[in-house]
Order: C-alpha cells, then sequence, then structure tokens
C-alpha cells in the first residue's frame, strides 16, 4: 500500500504552532505508512529543531515585523504558488495547517481550486474582545470555506465552528502536552518561600490581567508573603492601571522566548490565566508539563484543559473574588503538592504525540465523514 502523503503548513515564526508543528512532524516520521513533508518560515524560531528531523522542508521568507509584514506583502501569491507547487510535487494527500498565519487566508482557497485537500487544525473559533470582528470572521470564513474538513482541539471551537459551517466534517482531539526538555528534573522550590504566582504570554485585553490585579490584594490580606510575577509582550500598566505598585507584584514586559516561559514556570508554583474569553491557552500544557497547577477561569476551553481539583483549579466565577478564593486554595502546601502531582500525572498521559499522529492519519487515510473522536479524543 502507498504511504499517506502529509504536507504540515506553518508559516508562523513562534510560540504553539511552531511547537506543534515540530512535535506532530517527529512522531508523524516515525511512521512506516506515513510521508512527511513541511513549509514553514524561515524566520521560524525552531527552524533548526525542525530541519534535523531530516525530512523534506521549504522554509519561506516571511517576516519578522509589521513593516517586514508590509514590505513582504506582494510576495504572497508568488509564495502560494510555491506552496501549491510543493503539495503536487510531493503528491500530498492533504495539506495540515497547524494553525493559522496572517497569510493563510490569501493562500487556503488557492489550494482548493489546485484539487488538493486542506485540512486546518483551528484554535479559535471566536474573535477575542479587542480584535477586529470583521477582518477576523473574513479571515476565519476563507480558511473554513477552503477546507475539506478541519480539526479542533475544544468542544467550545466545535461549537463555533458547526454554527459557521454546518455541513463542514470536524474531528475533535486532544492537543498532547508539549515536549519540554529536562521537565522531569524541575527542582523543588524551598518551602520556606511563599507561593509565587506567574501570569505569563502576551498581553491582551480579554487576558484579564485587571481581574488578577483586583484579586491581588484579596489574596494578599491572608497570604502576605505570595508574590506575582506578570511577565509577556505588552504593557500591563495600560491593561490594569496601578497593577506594578501592588506589594508582591513584578512586572517584566517583553517578548518571552519558549527558553524563558519554560524557566519562569518551572520557578512558580502555580500559573494564574484570569481570561475573560478563550478557547485554550498554550500556557496550560507548558505549566502541566512542568508539574504546574494552572488556575483557570471558567471560560471558554480553558475548563476543558484544567482537571478541577486534580491538575489545577477552576474559579467558581470570572470575578475578583472568585479568583482569589482559587488562588488562596493553592496556598495551602499539602494542597498545592496534590495539585502539582496531578499536573505531572496529566502531562505524562497527554504527552501522547505518538497517539495524536495516529489518529490524525486514520482521519486523512478514511477521508471526511463527520465529527471523529477517537483515541486522542476529547476529556
Amino acid at each position: 500500500m502507498a504511504p499517506l502523503r502529509i504536507l504540515l503548513w506553518y508559516w508562523g515564526r513562534r510560540g504553539a504552532g511552531a511547537q506543534i508543528t515540530q512535535a506532530l512532524a517527529a512522531a508523524l516520521a516515525r511512521r512506516p505508512d506515513v510521508e512527511v513533508a513541511l513549509s514553514i518560515s524561515a524566520q521560524c524560531e525552531l527552524r533548526d529543531g525542525i530541519e534535523a528531523l531530516g525530512l523534506p522542508v521549504d522554509a519561506v521568507r516571511t517576516y519578522s515585523s509589521l513593516a517586514g509584514f508590509a514590505a513582504r506583502l506582494p510576495a504572497v501569491p508568488l509564495l502560494a504558488r510555491r506552496l501549491r507547487r510543493q503539495a503536487l510535487e510531493v503528491q500530498a494527500d492533504a495539506v495540515v495547517s497547524t494553525m493559522t498565519h496572517l497569510w493563510t487566508p490569501l493562500v487556503a482557497p488557492g489550494l482548493k481550486r489546485a484539487g488538493l485537500r486542506y485540512v486546518p487544525m483551528v484554535h479559535d473559533a471566536e474573535p477575542h474582545p479587542g480584535d477586529p470582528a470583521s477582518l477576523w470572521e473574513w479571515r476565519l470564513g476563507r480558511e473554513l470555506d477552503a477546507a475539506a474538513e478541519a480539526i479542533v482541539f475544544s468542544d467550545s471551537v466545535a461549537a463555533g465552528l458547526r454554527r459557521r459551517r454546518p455541513a463542514l466534517p470536524l474531528h475533535r482531539l486532544t492537543l498532547p502536552a508539549p515536549v519540554v526538555p529536562g521537565a522531569d528534573a524541575r527542582p523543588a522550590r524551598p518551602p520556606a518561600d511563599g507561593p509565587h504566582f506567574v501570569h505569563l504570554g502576551r498581553l491582551l485585553p480579554y487576558k484579564g490581567i485587571d481581574l488578577l490585579r483586583d484579586a491581588w490584594p484579596l489574596l494578599r490580606r491572608d497570604h502576605p508573603d505570595a508574590t506575582l510575577l506578570v511577565a509577556g509582550e505588552g504593557d500591563p500598566e495600560a491593561l490594569a492601571p496601578g497593577i506594578g505598585a501592588l506589594p508582591g507584584v513584578t512586572l517584566r514586559p517583553g517578548w518571552l522566548s519558549e527558553a524563558d516561559l519554560v524557566g519562569l514556570l518551572a520557578a512558580a508554583d502555580a500559573a494564574v490565566l484570569p481570561y475573560r474569553e478563550a478557547s485554550q491557552s498554550g500556557v496550560v500544557p507548558v505549566a502541566l508539563a512542568l508539574g504546574v497547577p494552572a488556575i483557570v477561569t471558567p471560560v471558554g476551553g480553558l475548563a476543558e484543559q484544567v482537571r478541577d481539583g486534580l491538575d489545577g483549579l477552576v474559579a467558581r466565577a470570572v470575578s475578583a473574588e472568585a479568583l482569589a478564593a482559587a488562588m488562596a486554595e493553592a496556598c495551602d502546601a499539602a494542597r498545592l503538592a496534590a495539585l502539582a502531582a496531578g499536573a505531572r500525572e496529566s502531562a505524562h498521559r497527554l504527552a501522547d504525540w505518538k497517539g495524536l499522529a495516529a489518529r490524525l492519519v486514520s482521519i486523512l487515510a478514511s477521508g471526511a465523514g463527520g465529527t471523529s473522536r477517537g483515541a486522542a479524543g476529547g476529556r
């Protein structure tokens, strides 16, 4: 039987998309019934690791800044033809987009016109507060119209796609925990230290930093030794005025590399995600891989990512009081130790890229055909 030929496509430079692309490519490459090729950004932070897999890789020059985005925009039609040509040359049975990119809606329709089977992994089905909704819907609509089927990783995203495209076949899978080198060797924090919380990643309005600001004094009232680090690209004071002046709070604005994210999480007792809206978070699986519980608000797919009371805590409401109560629960040393053990167990259970690869191969080999759940399906 001829092998299944898959072209993985991700033109982003960094973040979860690059991690997913590398880990999935590695898992697929181990299968004798699959041939894998990739189209990635030449500026991808994980390019060296991806190319070290020894697979056919086309590294496309994209951009590294807003000015670069504008300068390279006229080249998109040429890059689109380049992707189609690559897919045809490797005789791809499917072009799988591991995560959307700003140029995806300009490129994906051409894949369908060329008779290529385009299968996007859709991570968000709703615009975040502050996103230009009409442009966001145009982007998603273009991608869904070009898709033969789609893969989702949460029930909330599946519901959003069904509402928009009821006839589009969907496959609900679980995104495995990322591969974090040295995660098992994470040192224990000194027991004399107070609980240390972190909020990491891009600082955006929908992530509820103002909610965290309002919850912090409530927590410190009973736990004055607690500390909080807010780190990531953005202006925390613009999103939550006064947060930097609160006792025990440290701000570290600026982009976090993968190594930065892992290092800061590894030094924490718990990650706090006080989101007002979210489909899912890329921080949660990294935290789990490090044995760090996540404290989240009950929105979108966050409550699906965290097993409340087992590997993290889900606040009872999207409020400062509920968030402070959940954080206070994590201040109990015995409770925190149990949650950390649960986080490590979840990470080991979910670090199943082999299973995701097998489920993806099954989906692509069988063709489109309704919503699918399987061994790597939802929790």
